[in-house]
């Protein structure tokens, strides 16, 4: 059980700070009823009195601008299609820096908009792209009259998050050539990234905010964007609970039968205790208290070994995973001591009641058959 605690806390916490740290928690932006979850945005004004109500709201860590436009990348006449998310110098780089594997984090110091990209490892591979590579990035028109353009850009950075939806599919560069390239003002986003301190209280924190916005303005957690994703993390839970069940089953089944066997070793005694007048009660204790010790030095080393077995595991990483299937290369660990602490508990509660069940028998048995027993 505890092992099972520390394997699924850690699978969900990894997987969703992967997620939230390169998409955030939530997105305020223009509604567009047409547009898929994650597509290119209808251009909002940048609003410093929205921005600071969003910064007002409990739990805000961090909100800054973004926007996202489709392209196609080309290296040596190999193409792959690509979303380029535009991000500006406030977004801290502190959360991405766990995933960039080559080069560094984009330098902003162009007056008119930043060259430097970030590529993901799966599309730097198919295209044979190395550091400091200059790509060409086609910008597809997307309205009527538009034309198609290109930029010649250089390769900062590599990353890999783990993440299919994001590893194959996002470019990050300056959001400034995305406003350039779509003809916006400088003060012109794609929305708002929010990061919050509880991903848990996501729809607590948009039900809040969007009744603060604009009334063409949306707000959406990453759960609406990827629910895929949440819904399978969701799995989890049961996967743990049915765990627990088959458990407690097999400890209570156990304990019984050490009892029962306990009982009928003694049963001569049991006999004579009866015959001098001893109540079935305190029989029973006697019983009892026994196997209440077998119990605990039970749960007691459950903990240890699995303790050991979660130590073992986070310092070694000896568990490994298929990452283009699980998000992680390797079976993360998280132990809560509350948890610990309740399943040891209620492990050794749920089993001492089970105990009484065989001590029953101690009362239906006969004084003088008891004494016979062989």
């Amino acid at each position: 059980m505890i092992a099972t605690l520390g394997f699924v806390n850690g699978f969900q916490e990894e997987i969703s700070n992967k997620i939230f740290s390169f998409w955030g928690h939530l997105h305020v932006q223009h509604f567009s009823a047409s547009k898929s979850l994650v597509a290119e945005e209808t251009p909002i004004i940048e609003n410093d009195t929205i921005l600071q109500t969003i910064n007002n709201q409990k739990g805000t860590v961090n909100a800054c601008t973004y926007a996202t436009k489709s392209a196609v990348i080309e290296k040596n006449k190999a193409i792959e299609g690509v979303l380029i998310k535009g991000i500006s110098k406030r977004y801290s780089p502190i959360r991405f820096n766990s995933f960039i594997k080559e080069g560094h984090w984009i330098n902003f110091s162009d007056s008119i908009y930043s060259k430097e990209i970030l590529v993901p490892e799966t599309i730097a591979t198919a295209l044979e792209l190395k550091l400091n590579d200059t790509v060409r990035i086609h910008f597809i028109a997307t309205k009527q009259g538009e034309t198609s353009t290109y930029r010649k850009l250089i390769v900062a950075g590599i990353f890999k998050t783990g993440i299919e939806e994001y590893d194959k599919l996002f470019i990050i560069s300056d959001i400034r050539l995305l406003q350039r390239l779509n003809n916006w003002q400088t003060n012109q986003i794609g929305g708002y990234e929010i990061y919050i301190d509880e991903y848990k209280k996501m729809d607590e924190f948009s039900n809040k905010l969007i009744d603060q916005l604009p009334a063409e303005w949306i707000c959406k957690t990453t759960k609406e964007s990827y629910p895929n994703i949440f819904d399978w993390l969701n799995i989890q839970d049961v996967n743990r609970n049915v765990v627990f069940i088959i458990m407690s089953i097999v400890a209570i089944i156990n304990l019984i039968t050490c009892l029962l066997v306990l009982v009928l070793e003694r049963t001569k005694m049991v006999g004579i205790l009866k015959a001098i007048g001893t109540p079935n009660w305190q029989i029973q204790q006697i019983f009892l208290f026994h196997a209440g010790i077998i119990t605990l030095i039970g749960v007691g080393l459950g903990l240890v070994l699995g303790l050991s077995l979660c130590w073992i595991q986070q310092t070694t990483h000896f568990i490994h995973l298929d990452e283009s299937s699980y998000y992680v290369s390797y079976a993360p660990i998280k132990l809560i001591g509350w948890e610990v602490a309740l399943v040891c508990i209620c492990t050794s509660f749920v089993c001492f009641l089970s105990l009484i069940i065989p001590t029953l028998t101690i009362k239906k048995l006969s004084p003088i058959k008891a004494i016979q027993f062989r």
